[in-house]
């Protein structure tokens, strides 16, 4: 009876621990899913940027972008903030306040 359940916990220890390779390798998988930094981001964008450059034309691009001077690296200001500037451009030429100023920029942004 002794050897028996000596061998039943020895067969289940070695068969925990042959599954614990197969839990682990998914242990990875779900971290991977948490959403990246904005550092990550950038790494992220200026590596795809990259692609095709090699040796120092890639360390430089990599340096510069991550440095943010390059376009990779600064995203395209969108319609609506070039919209804005615009508008707050106009309203601040023809001195609006108040009312009068939220008016135009209703409109303004609006059209």
């Amino acid at each position: 009876m002794r050897i028996h359940s000596s061998m039943l916990a020895l067969g289940l220890t070695l068969g925990a621990l042959a599954a614990a390779p197969a839990f682990a390798a998914g242990a990875p998988a779900a971290t991977s899913a948490k959403t990246m930094t904005a550092q990550q981001q950038k790494m992220a964008t200026c590596s795809h940027e990259s692609k095709g450059m090699k040796g120092d034309a890639h360390k430089k691009f990599m340096r510069d972008c991550l440095h943010g001077k390059t376009a990779a690296a600064t995203p395209a200001r969108t319609t609506q903030q070039e919209k804005m500037k615009t508008c707050n451009a106009d309203a601040k030429a023809k001195s609006l306040k108040g009312a009068d100023r939220k008016s135009f920029m209703s409109t303004c942004l609006k059209g």
